[in-house]
């Protein structure tokens, strides 16, 4: 029993190390061109640990609750390990496509509206408040016309990615 309950924890500390690791493996194995393509995921950190951890407890579980033996808590052991690894594999696959929330980019601003917070001389800065992705943000801002405090403005350009060009909304 204690090999197994020495699999299960060695597991759990695998899958411990694979949130700091995590494409170790893959990139040790990327030199190999007959596993390009083959392995993809299958031999990541959370899944080698996912199949030792289960093949480790599950055995344990069957060793001390049964009369079968060794060979027989490794027979029920290895497919539950095996398909704790699966699930982590298609868990990890999942939210690795997980492309719905992309990432706000400055062009984003443009033609959204602000409020001047700090005036803007003409020519020169000011500051402008701007809502990027449904939160507040605070940018430099320049324009041709002096803009006074309060006035609400037009983003026409990205500068810089704290900088835009704005004009007053009523001109």
């Amino acid at each position: 029993m204690a090999w197994f309950l020495g699999l299960g924890i060695a597991g759990v500390v695998l899958l411990a190390l694979s949130f700091i690791l995590d494409g170790v493996i893959e990139g040790l194995l990327d030199g190999v061109a007959v596993l390009d393509g083959i392995v993809d995921g299958l031999l990541s950190l959370p899944v080698i640990a996912g199949f030792v951890s289960m093949l480790g407890f599950s055995g344990a579980i069957v060793l001390g609750t049964t009369d079968l033996g060794a060979v027989g808590a490794t027979l029920i052991g290895v497919p539950a390990g095996v398909l704790t690894g699966w699930i982590a594999y298609r868990l990890s696959r999942a939210l690795l496509r997980d492309s719905s929330g992309a990432a706000p980019r400055d062009e984003d601003l443009i033609g959204t509206s602000g409020s001047v917070v700090t005036a803007i001389p003409a020519g020169g800065y000011g500051e402008v408040l701007v809502r990027r992705a449904g939160q507040p943000v605070k940018l430099s801002a320049k324009s041709p016309v002096a803009v006074a405090r309060g006035a609400e403005v037009w983003v026409e350009q990205t500068l810089s990615q704290s900088a835009v060009s704005v004009r007053p909304v009523d001109s």
